[in-house]
């Protein structure tokens, strides 16, 4: 397996909501990562998927919903995200995709 595959197996999809919008005004990117990723990975794939410098990790980890599907009780995955905030001057455009 190729090192990119290993970075993509990371990240999974930027999370574009209207938080993650707003702190994007102060130079952080919100991505929703895998659970069991670290903040140094995370860090290493973002620098080398988009050729950025970041300057700290930050992740929360958001419980799954207990939600009702036909009438069965059933449960949303926990998801993982992190909160990157790049060094001054990088940008990364999550509108545009990987």
């Amino acid at each position: 397996m190729s090192a990119k595959a290993e970075h993509y197996d990371v990240i999974r999809k930027p999370v574009v909501t209207e938080k993650s919008t707003m702190v994007g005004e102060n130079g952080a990117v919100v991505f929703e990562v895998a659970i069991d990723a670290t903040k140094p990975q995370v860090k290493e794939a973002v620098e080398a998927l988009f050729g950025v410098k970041v300057k700290a990790v930050n992740t929360t980890i958001t419980k799954g919903k207990v939600k009702r599907f036909r009438g069965q009780m059933g449960r949303r995955n926990d998801v993982k995200k992190a909160y990157v905030t790049l060094e001054d001057g990088n940008t990364i455009d999550v509108t545009t995709g990987l």
